[in-house]
């Protein structure tokens, strides 16, 4: 099929509406964790399964849309379309946070759990829809920069999204921060329900597309038809997305307990830092993104300095509006080169891309794991730099090629978010045995798997006649 050859702007903005409520209850659950831990007095492990219930809804609901397929033996998302598939899967997750009201008044674990559970079951069928819808809406050269462009949207959710529930929790919180009132947490969550029907109602009055033109394998190969599963860049990706979304998840949600126990911060100081963690990831998005908005090679080299900083100062900002120290965080702006120079070490090329910041995530976490103090806080945050366009990266690789098996392909990588609540829950569990700053070795294990994918997965598509590199020789 014939691609765009622009990137429909008009289309691709309301998308990205959603990127950023994944990102803004993602992140959230990082203040949810340290709360509830105290509040129910639960262990390190036991207070991971808030990442583990949300994690896991991303396989149940991969699950179900394939149960539902195989019954009506018709792709759901091609059947009732893109647009209506993104309405639905807010709708679901408006559902979740009502369980919010009467979970708080019964304090109840379970009933909070399965609130994120039914919130992140509507993210799964979000996520299926929107992640090949982005790299759809426009040139597949450009793709992995446009879902990056994308992720930095969410990322600017994630950022904002633990100072607001922190803030909303720590609000009826005594002065020595032991006495949680989980009641303080209905009333955001049932705003951000209303927030999801009224995005709802925007995205099925939008443009966007009910059938994107979707990107298939040049070759005439029999053996990779019939099932998505067939294409072997989507099954290795399917653990990338695992690997990589669990070190994303992990190096955020144990972050607290090691601030609190090894370094002695107290609970409601600690949400500045997590704060940072995703804004790092919303600098690195908005780094990679650039080369989305022009071909110039020279306004790329400009922008990739102004994005990453633009972004920084959002976080600073954001700081400064509720009052947070900014002292501590003038620093990162030196780690932020280090992403600037890698980003240009890939040329925009996803597999690459992908090998590098692998690499660079290992040097942080080692860092991180065997030095001390606001050293180690910084290596274990600027993780959040270079794990910010894997996503993309690794979506992107998988899905190339797969043409009409794209939505069930995005399906299967989907479900492999479980990763982010399975590797939290691990890591959480080998740090009763190791100290949580050693239980870092889990992540870097996740990014060793990336790099191999990299490595793997440039050959198997070019075989399949598709090439990120042609781009470089047409843009420059």
């Amino acid at each position: 099929m014939e691609q765009q050859s622009q990137t429909k702007w008009g289309q691709f903005i309301p998308l990205v509406t959603v990127f950023f409520f994944w990102g803004f209850v993602a992140a959230s659950n990082d203040i949810l964790i340290p709360v509830f831990k105290h509040a129910f007095d639960l262990s390190q492990s036991q207070s991971q399964l808030v990442s583990l219930a949300f994690y896991i809804a991303y396989t149940v609901g991969s699950l179900i849309y394939m149960g539902i397929s195989m019954l009506i033996k018709k792709d759901v998302v091609n059947t009732i379309g893109y647009k209506n598939s993104l309405a639905l899967g807010l709708v679901i997750s408006a559902v979740g946070t009502l369980l919010f009201y009467p979970a708080a008044n019964l304090g109840s674990f379970p009933l909070m759990l399965s609130g994120l559970f039914i919130v992140a079951l509507g993210f799964s069928l979000q996520q299926t829809v929107a992640n090949p819808l982005a790299i759809a809406l426009g040139p597949i050269t450009t793709g992995s920069q446009r879902l990056t462009l994308a992720g930095g949207i969410n990322n600017f959710g994630t950022t904002i999204g633990p100072l607001i529930v922190s803030f909303a929790i720590f609000g009826s919180i005594s002065e020595d921060g032991a006495d949680v009132s989980i009641e303080s947490v209905k009333i955001p969550y049932l705003i951000l329900g209303a927030a999801f029907i009224l995005v709802a109602i925007f995205l099925k009055m939008s443009s966007l597309p009910d059938k994107p033109t979707l990107v298939e394998a040049k070759i005439d190969d029999a053996s990779l038809k019939g099932s998505a599963l067939k294409y072997p860049q989507l099954v290795l990706g399917m653990i990338a997305i695992f690997v990589y979304v669990g070190v994303e998840v992990s190096t955020a949600s144990n972050l607290p307990a090691y601030m609190e126990k090894d370094l002695g911060f107290d609970i409601k100081d600690i949400a500045p830092y997590i704060s940072l963690y995703w804004a790092s990831m919303m600098i690195g998005r908005w780094t990679g993104a650039v080369e989305a908005f022009t071909d110039n090679v020279n306004k790329q080299k400009v922008l990739r300095f102004i994005a990453p900083y633009l972004a920084f100062g959002i976080f600073l900002g954001v700081n400064a509006m509720f009052n947070h120290d900014l002292a501590p965080f003038y620093v990162y702006g030196l780690i932020i080169l280090v992403l600037i120079i890698a980003d240009m070490a890939s040329k925009g090329n996803p597999a690459r891309m992908l090998l590098i910041f692998s690499f660079v995530g290992i040097t942080a976490l080692i860092i991180g794991m065997f030095t001390t103090g606001m050293v180690s806080v910084y290596a274990f945050t600027s993780v959040g730099l270079f794990c910010s366009t894997l996503w993309p990266c690794i979506f992107t690789l998988a899905v190339s090629g797969l043409g009409k098996h794209t939505s069930q392909g995005s399906s299967f990588l989907i479900m492999m978010i479980m990763g982010g609540g399975i590797i939290s829950w691990l890591q959480g569990y080998v740090s009763e045995f190791t100290g949580i700053q050693y239980s870092y070795i889990i992540g870097i294990l996740c990014f060793a798997y990336l790099a191999y994918y990299a490595w793997k997965v440039s050959g198997i598509l070019r075989k399949q006649g598709i090439s990120f590199d042609k781009k470089l020789s047409g843009g420059h």
